[in-house]
């Protein structure tokens, strides 16, 4: 590969900007890196300007790793586009939802289940933003004491939404949501479906059992946008199989990579003081008996979408991963 793989971004939102700023920050290891979008336009991000290709199956050439990444890359393109990418010889991460519920496609969040990749035919999906960030603090309480229900509310940053999202809040009116973010909170995040859930609670149940390889974990989810710009918020209640004191939960917490843990009750995590941190934050733990509930934080924009995308390629070639 010379000095480095040849990397391709398809997107030019705000999960492009923060793949492009998370390939530069951790080094990844790229001998060139190219923007594809749906028309070829100059674009600014992570600060640096790219003249913007159009993705179409002969951009692909010569490109071994391809992030499908913000509106142009998350719903659409990588069906219309990332075999024509792997046919080329690239392996495609993809960021949208459309194949991750796929039994062919690894759904991936390496702190996890980076062994699923093992097993991948060129295209690996990345998990949804408000799932990674659970998934990491299971990991380690399904590990040391196993885990029989979780319950999870979710308070999601508009700028899961993308550009349309923070222009609403800042417009403070409804823009994309149906009703006014700014000063609101709206228990609805994607469509409803014939169970009562929407789709991003449905995510949320149906991405968690896969990469934890529990496909009967007992989950309810209820999701929540708030208006904050960046950084989603949950609040989980998990019942163990066995019971656990609150000095174990801590240590498994503590010692879980991906995981920053603060014992001090009064030392909890914000949406706002981790904006631009790629790690997940947990605070305000209980360990009442057989259950273990706690408040976590993340940038969503980062592990919860380009962080974690980058960590998986880093995983695929052998890179140490950075925090």
């Amino acid at each position: 590969m010379g000095d480095g793989y040849a990397v391709a971004v398809v997107g030019a939102g705000l999960v492009a900007d923060r793949l492009v700023a998370e390939l530069r920050r951790r080094d990844f290891p790229m001998s060139e890196l190219h923007i594809l979008a749906r028309s070829a336009r100059t674009a600014v991000l992570a600060g640096e300007t790219f003249e913007v290709g159009v993705a179409k199956p002969e951009a692909f050439e010569g490109v071994d790793f391809a992030f499908f990444a913000g509106t142009e890359g998350e719903k659409g393109a990588a069906v219309q586009l990332a075999r024509e990418a792997i046919s080329r010889g690239a392996v495609v991460i993809d960021n949208g939802s459309d194949f991750r519920l796929d039994p062919d496609v690894p759904l991936v969040v390496p702190e996890v289940n980076a062994e699923a990749l093992e097993n991948h035919d060129g295209l690996i999906a990345n998990a949804n933003c408000s799932t990674i960030q659970m998934v990491v603090t299971l990991a380690p309480l399904a590990r040391e004491f196993g885990i029989e229900k979780v319950v999870v509310s979710t308070y999601q940053a508009v700028s899961g939404s993308g550009r349309g999202g923070v222009e609403a809040l800042e417009g403070e009116g409804e823009g994309i949501y149906p009703k006014q973010i700014s000063g609101n909170a709206i228990p609805l995040i994607g469509s409803i479906g014939e169970d009562g859930r929407t789709t991003e609670e449905t995510k949320m149940v149906q991405e968690t059992r896969k990469i934890m390889a529990l496909p009967d974990l007992e989950i309810h989810a209820t999701a929540v946008r708030i208006p904050v710009h960046t950084g989603h918020s949950e609040s989980v209640y998990v019942e163990t199989e066995r019971e656990a004191t609150l000095e174990e939960v801590s240590e498994a917490l503590r010692s879980a990579p991906g995981v920053t843990f603060s014992g001090d009750a009064d030392d909890f995590p914000t949406p706002l003081e981790h904006v631009g941190d790629s790690g997940v934050h947990v605070g305000r733990l209980r360990v009442p008996g057989r259950t273990v509930e706690y408040w976590c934080v993340s940038d969503n924009l980062l592990k919860g979408a380009a962080t974690n995308a980058v960590q998986v390629a880093e995983s695929l070639v052998g890179v140490h991963a950075r925090a």
